[in-house]
């Protein structure tokens, strides 16, 4: 009997110790396990707490809507607007005195540009002057010769002649004032000649230096003057897409000195032949530039856009990611969780990308560290 209880205690004592030793194993396992303060909770989600070093390296902005582009941006060049551009040069020839304005300045209709010396001037001139002379002299002789023949001293016929000399005086007054109207002069002293602004804007270029000899056969102007406000876009368009263009169509223009900038443009004229040796065509856009910050001569990409019905989520192609046939973008649902969400993508440019599906509209992505998220989850997962 006491060898039996002696044997039950025993067999109680090692139950005991084997029960403490599993208890003692889980309690111990459970810190072990490493513990991430990204780690999944659900399929496709992340969940980081505040001051996670990992949110440092996001950048998330709201997904917004654009007009779906109509293809591939196309390469185009900021031009001076012609409507509202004069390039002035010299109707007569003379040597430069004086540079009234440089580049840069802003003039009105009418100011004064430079002044030059200008024998054609002091020539045209004198020519008003005589042909003035010689219709006077001619109109004296023509009423002298109505007095002679109603006093019937003088022939009709010589009525006739004196009336015929005096038309043609008058036809050569007319000529010389017309001439010397053209030149629009500013007499100074002798042959001094003004050129002056024939509209108002800003001195663009300038083509002449004081002391040159100018006349009017110049290949190049001697002054552009324009508003800067006001450019144009051209665009060498490819033949096959012809069919997307159409005056008053919408269109983006983004130059490399202002990255992000979008300037909307409208298409006013389609070329009306293909350029047989590029095989495309002339189309020109307006732009209003009332900051200046188009210049022209500058390179451009122009994107032709569909009108405000065909609308897209437009995302930064830095939000996407892929992994195999698919893509993807990260989504903040709420302040430190992003859900990894597959894409349908409509069109994708260079620096863009627009969504057919997958986004909404004000949706928070991130656009910077996408990948950072995605190898995240991989790790977590």
């Amino acid at each position: 009997m006491t060898l039996a209880r002696w044997a039950g205690g025993l067999v109680l004592v090692v139950a005991v110790a084997v029960a403490a030793a599993v208890v003692g194993v889980r309690w111990l396992a459970a810190p072990s396990a490493p513990v991430s303060a990204a780690a999944p909770r659900e399929p496709d989600v992340l969940r980081f707490a505040p001051g996670a070093p990992q949110l440092a390296s996001l950048q998330v902005m709201p997904a917004e809507q654009a007009p779906l582009p109509l293809a591939e941006p196309l390469n185009g060049r900021i031009v001076y607007n012609e409507n509202a551009t004069a390039r002035v040069s010299s109707p007569i020839a003379g040597r430069v005195t004086r540079l009234a304005r440089q580049p840069g300045d802003a003039v009105k209709a009418g100011d004064l540009l430079l002044t030059l010396d200008s024998p054609e001037l002091a020539a045209a001139v004198a020519d008003v002057e005589k042909a003035a002379a010689d219709e006077s002299r001619k109109r004296l002789a023509f009423e002298r010769a109505q007095k002679l023949v109603e006093g019937g001293v003088a022939a009709q016929k010589d009525l006739e002649n004196a009336r015929a000399d005096y038309e043609q005086a008058r036809a050569e007054t007319e000529r010389a004032r017309l001439r010397l109207g053209n030149l629009t002069p500013r007499v100074r002293e002798g042959a001094s000649y003004g050129l002056t602004a024939p509209i108002a804007g800003i001195v663009a270029e300038r083509k002449v230096n004081p002391g040159m000899q100018v006349r009017p056969d110049l290949p190049d102007p001697l002054f552009i003057i324009t508003d800067p406000a006001r450019v144009w876009v051209t665009i060498d368009l490819p033949e096959r897409d012809l069919v997307k263009v159409a005056p008053g169509r919408r269109a983006i223009v983004e130059v490399d000195a202002y990255p992000g900038a979008r300037f909307p443009t409208t298409i006013e004229y389609v070329g009306v032949a293909v350029d047989a040796a590029t095989r495309r065509v002339q189309v020109r856009g307006a732009i209003a530039n009332p900051d200046g910050k188009l210049k022209p001569e500058m390179y451009a990409r122009v994107t032709l856009v569909a009108d405000d019905a065909n609308r897209a989520v437009r995302v930064p192609n830095s939000a996407l990611v892929t992994q195999g046939l698919y893509s993807y973008v990260f989504v903040e649902t709420a302040p430190g969780v992003f859900q990894r969400r597959r894409v349908v993508l409509g069109l994708q440019e260079r620096e863009w990308s627009y969504l057919a599906s997958g986004v909404q509209p004000g949706e928070q992505i991130v656009a910077r560290g996408a990948l950072l998220l995605n190898s995240e989850l991989a790790a977590g997962g």
